[in-house]
């Protein structure tokens, strides 16, 4: 049995994740095991909405972390990493030049993908196991400054688009004029071809309103279940949200929108339930870069 230590840094809109992953092969079968996974809420896009770029402050946070992932890494002795930014990091006017001096600082290259790729790297996870064969699926991922979708017909995906529908996004009132047109536009057509459409939901707010409604693991969320778990979350300020339901600050803002926007999302399509598997960019990341690894052991 082998056991090698992979790692995935995402740059999102909202937080920062550094993700560990055992990959463990034995007898010809791999097996991918999240190790351990830090999250720090720094926020870029509440910069990037407001101001166009990241300032000075919060600039210097993101190297901070950035040099502290790199010593965690180090400590873990990973067989490889990658770490990509998304939608705050692609909008910044000045996110290229930062790439280059925390490239400079700390040696870790940031990648900047677009959200046709991340929608591609999500698309790497365990995502075609979870897609029965006689049903047609969304996976949507909910981000800070973007939203996801890929539609999947008979196990493949033939349909995706990124939207400017992120959390902070919404919350900054920074949505680009007719992109909530064209989402419902895009589902509605999706709607039209289909009777029994079900959701696949990724991210930080999705893994958050699950766990709050107490589910098994596994089962999913009906629509009115999640619209009545939205009222309820709603209904108490955002300081009680922390004192009383426990969200942290960052997370207790940016659960409405989450929450408005997949309710949106199953509305718009048709779908009556939505199931939450726990899976994001990291994981597509981490099984990419393993794949990466094999192929160039076999040069």
């Amino acid at each position: 049995m082998d056991i090698l230590k992979f790692a995935a840094i995402d740059i999102g809109t909202n937080a920062m994740r550094l993700l560990f992953a055992n990959v463990i092969e034995d007898n010809g079968e791999t097996w991918f095991k999240k190790a351990a996974l830090f999250r720090m809420p720094i926020r870029l896009g509440e910069d990037v909405f407001e101001y166009g770029k990241i300032k000075k402050k919060r600039a210097r946070n993101l190297i901070r972390i950035i040099r502290a992932f790199d010593l965690l890494m180090k400590s873990n002795d990973v067989v490889r990493y990658r770490a990509c930014a998304t939608s705050a990091m692609r909008e910044a006017e000045n996110g290229e030049k930062l790439i280059n001096l925390i490239y400079k600082e700390t040696g870790i290259r940031i990648e900047l993908i677009t959200g046709q790729e991340e929608a591609e790297i999500i698309r790497q996870t365990q995502i075609k196991k979870l897609l029965s064969k006689d049903k047609n699926w969304l996976y949507v991922d909910v981000g800070g400054g973007s939203t996801e979708i890929t539609y999947f017909l008979n196990q493949k995906a033939v349909k995706a688009r990124s939207f400017k529908l992120g959390t902070l996004r919404i919350l900054k009132n920074k949505v680009p004029k007719g992109e909530w047109e064209a989402m419902e536009e895009w589902l509605t057509e999706i709607k039209d071809d289909n009777e029994d459409l079900k959701v696949i939901g990724s991210g930080g707010n999705i893994n958050k309103i699950y766990k709050f409604s107490q589910k098994p693991e596994g089962k999913g969320l009906y629509f009115n279940e999640l619209k009545q778990i939205y009222k309820e979350i709603k209904s108490y300020s955002f300081e009680d949200r922390m004192k009383i339901l426990g969200f942290n600050p960052d997370r207790a803002d940016v659960i409405i929108p989450a929450s408005e926007l997949f309710i949106k999302v199953m509305k718009k399509s048709g779908a009556g339930i939505i199931y939450v598997p726990k899976i994001g960019l990291a994981d597509g990341i981490v099984r990419l870069e393993y794949k990466k690894f094999k192929e160039g052991l076999k040069k």
